[in-house]
Formats: C-alpha cells, sequence, structure tokens
C-alpha cells in the first residue's frame, strides 16, 4: 500500500466491524514509521496472531507489535487510562516494548468510571447493544463541552474540580434513569492524581508528530476501529457507535489535513458478521449463521458476545466505498467459505416492490427490505495454504473477481486465516 506517492494510508472497516483491521493494520505497519489510532475507544478489540501468540489490543494501535513504528493514540480516541496502563503493562510482561514507542494525544478525552456507569443504566433502556464501556457517555460529553482532556492533567487541582462537577451530574442522570449505582467524587479524584504521573509522560501534540513524520516523507498509518456501517452519521442509526468510524474521521480524529491522506484501505470479510442489535439484510438462517460462527470464531473479541454472521453484501460495500473513497480492498477469512458448496451473494435490496443497488437512508427501510441474491459455486478446497493468487481454486479467484466486479475497486489483500503469514498480496 505504500509507495512513491503513498505516504499516508487509512485503515477502514467497510462493514459493521469486526473485518480483521488488526491483522491487516499488523502487515501493513511492517512499513510504517508512525501508526495512528485515530477514533473510538477501548470498545474496540484488534486481534493479531504473532508465531503461536495472539494479542487483543483494545486501544494500542496494532502497529506495537512491529518494532519499528511510533504508536499514537490521536485526539479522536475516547481513553480509557486504566485499561490503558493494563494493556501496556500486559504487553511488557509477554516482551512487547512498548515504553518509548507509545504518545497519546493531549486532546484525547478521558472514559472514566462514571462513564460506564452512564453507558450501563443507558443501555437497559435503549438496548442498542452497547458494550457499556462508557464511549457514548465519553463523545457526549466531548460534544457537550464537558469533557476532561488528557492534558488537564497538567493542572491537577482544576483536573479534581471539573471531575467534582461532572460526577454529581452523572450521579443526577443516574438517579433519572432509575438506577440504584452512584458514582463517588473522592473515587474519581484519587483515580486522576494516580493517572497524571503516569499518562503525562505519555501525551504529546500528536497532531504535529504525524504532520512532521509527513513533511519529512515518512509513512504514517491511519487505523480506525469498528466500520463504515457504525458511523454516527452514515451507519445504521440509531444503532451506531459514537465516533465518526469512516475515511473523513481519520483526518479529524489524527489532527492531519484531508489532503494529506493518499490511499484509504477497506477491510470487508469474505461474508458478514455484526454484534449487538441493529439491521443485518443478508443474516443466513439460524444453521448457516452457526456454521460460519463456529468456522470463523466469530465472538466479540472485547465482549465475546456471538456475531450474528450472514453473507457477503455487495450493497454495504459499494456504500462503504462511496462514503470513504476506497482506493483498495482488504478481504478477509476467505478459508471460513472452504467448506460451502454454494455462496450467496447480496447485489441489490428489493423494496417495496422495486430493486435498488444503493443503501436506503431510514431506518424502517432497512427493517423490510429483502436481499437479492446471485448464488456463485463454492471451492470445496481448504484455502489456507495459498500465498498467491494463482494458488486459489478457480471458484475462490471467480468469487474474488466478482466482488471486484460489484463494488468496483481493486482486491490488495486477501486474508486465508488468523495467522501474519496467511494472506495473498
Amino acid at each position: 500500500m505504500f509507495g512513491p506517492k503513498r505516504h499516508c494510508v487509512v485503515v477502514v472497516g467497510a462493514q459493521w466491524g469486526d473485518e480483521g483491521k488488526g491483522k491487516i493494520v499488523d502487515v501493513l505497519a511492517e512499513g510504517a514509521d508512525v501508526v495512528v489510532r485515530y477514533q473510538g475507544g477501548a470498545n474496540a478489540g484488534h486481534t493479531v496472531v504473532k508465531g503461536d501468540d495472539e494479542f487483543v489490543l483494545h486501544q494500542i494501535p496494532s502497529g506495537i507489535l512491529h518494532p519499528r513504528p511510533l504508536c499514537v493514540i490521536g485526539n479522536g480516541v475516547v481513553l480509557d487510562p486504566e485499561t490503558l496502563l493494563a494493556e501496556i503493562e500486559a504487553l511488557e510482561r509477554r516482551g512487547v516494548k512498548v515504553n518509548g514507542r507509545l504518545r497519546v494525544s493531549y486532546r484525547a478525552h478521558l472514559v472514566l468510571p462514571y462513564h460506564k456507569l452512564l453507558d450501563q443504566a443507558s443501555e437497559r433502556h435503549q438496548k442498542l447493544g452497547t458494550t457499556g464501556r462508557g464511549i457514548g457517555p465519553a463523545y457526549e460529553d466531548k460534544i457537550g463541552r464537558r469533557g476532561i482532556r488528557v492534558g488537564e492533567l497538567l493542572n491537577l487541582d482544576r483536573a479534581q474540580a471539573l471531575v467534582a462537577e461532572r460526577v454529581e451530574r452523572a450521579n443526577q442522570l443516574l438517579a433519572l434513569l432509575g438506577g440504584s449505582q452512584r458514582a463517588a467524587v473522592g473515587e474519581h479524584q484519587d483515580l486522576l492524581a494516580r493517572l497524571a504521573p503516569r499518562l503525562l509522560p505519555l501525551a504529546a501534540d500528536t497532531g504535529r508528530l504525524a504532520y512532521d513524520a509527513l513533511r519529512e516523507g515518512r509513512k504514517v498509518l491511519l487505523e480506525g476501529a469498528q466500520g463504515a456501517l457504525l458511523d454516527v452519521d452514515h451507519g445504521t442509526y440509531p444503532f451506531v457507535t459514537s465516533s465518526n468510524t469512516t475515511a473523513g474521521g481519520a483526518a479529524v480524529g489524527a489532527g492531519i489535513g484531508p489532503t494529506a491522506i493518499d490511499a484509504v484501505l477497506g477491510v470487508v470479510k469474505a461474508y458478514t458478521t455484526r454484534v449487538g442489535n441493529g439491521p443485518l439484510p443478508t443474516e443466513a438462517d439460524a444453521a448457516q449463521a452457526e456454521k460460519l460462527r463456529s468456522l470463523g470464531a466469530e465472538y466479540g473479541a472485547t465482549t465475546g458476545r456471538p456475531r450474528r454472521c450472514g453473507w457477503f453484501d455487495a450493497v454495504v460495500v459499494r456504500y462503504a466505498v462511496r462514503i470513504n473513497g476506497i482506493t483498495d480492498l482488504a478481504v478477509t477469512k476467505l478459508d471460513v467459505l472452504d467448506t460451502f458448496a454454494r455462496v450467496p451473494v447480496c447485489v441489490g435490496y428489493r423494496i417495496d416492490g422495486a430493486v435498488v443497488d444503493d443503501m436506503p437512508a431510514g431506518a424502517h427501510q432497512l427493517e423490510c427490505l429483502e436481499p437479492v441474491y446471485e448464488t456463485l459455486e463454492g471451492w470445496c478446497r481448504s484455502t489456507s495454504a495459498a500465498r498467491r493468487l494463482a494458488d486459489l481454486p478457480p471458484q475462490a479467484r471467480a468469487y474474488l473477481d466478482r466482488i471486484q466486479d460489484l463494488v468496483q475497486v481493486p482486491i490488495a489483500y486477501v486474508s486465508v486465516g488468523h495467522r501474519r503469514d496467511q494472506i495473498i498480496t
């Protein structure tokens, strides 16, 4: 992906998240100088397999598993500091050097315990399928101009006064939501006092770091979380996350201008999954969904929840291509389809008797549409040893060719297993 005219590459999910971005970022990070996580929070779970070891990264960019790149948590992230510090310690225990290689934006907003209480209380009412990690309430505080940012810790007395106000407000909301739990001011103030000496040495103007790297001709990789169909503006609202997961959010969340971005790599599974509630037009019947789930180990890396499974939806991916400006695709988990004799692909939606080939904006339309399928011949052979396109069965190559035709974007990578080396470039 990197080249003479490609110094800044964005990796985005082009479905509902869990597309395998962690593995693709891990592959690309070997050639990157800086890897920036630009949005989301500890609700993300990027799984990377290095040799016989599996790493699940929630906030630290996947590039940390390579010795070369500087890893950055950008201003667009809502940062759970306790989880971050635990993640650093876990990586260091496993021999991954983090010290001196990780920077956190002064402008990143903190996720604090009262955010988690609010998230869990709110989920009992709305049932949107959130992770309960406090992400939504932290973004609400950010937009409401009540957030507490990493940089506030430079003046601890002021930060502790702010958190006292925020906790009192949170407790009022918790009472309205009918929950019995309350946040304690003193505990939050003590938490900030413990965090300040550990977080501030990591803090930096990370937008300037990325900007300077690009000016010097170095390679910058921007890593997103979740997927395009969970974007707060462009996703299947209201069953979405609380940030802009699309490539436009990458520039904002990393602190660079949009003209700095040279390429956008969209990551898709060879089928489709979704966690939680909300529309999934190509959801398979119970037996086929369970087969996909079992073969693909489709359980959330953060929550452990079983993912809903269905067939590849070209309408969704075409839409993701459009709203992200995707220049290349990475198709993951092709090997999960190895034992299917026939593989359906959704090419359009039937709504009120008419077939459309674009995503409807209304949630009510998504609930009552009927997917229109083409059925392709399966290959019924293992693809896990393939390292070149020529190694794939003809039917698997035909399946990938049809995906390219439907979404009008070239496929740059095909993953045929969970290991680092199980990839076709």
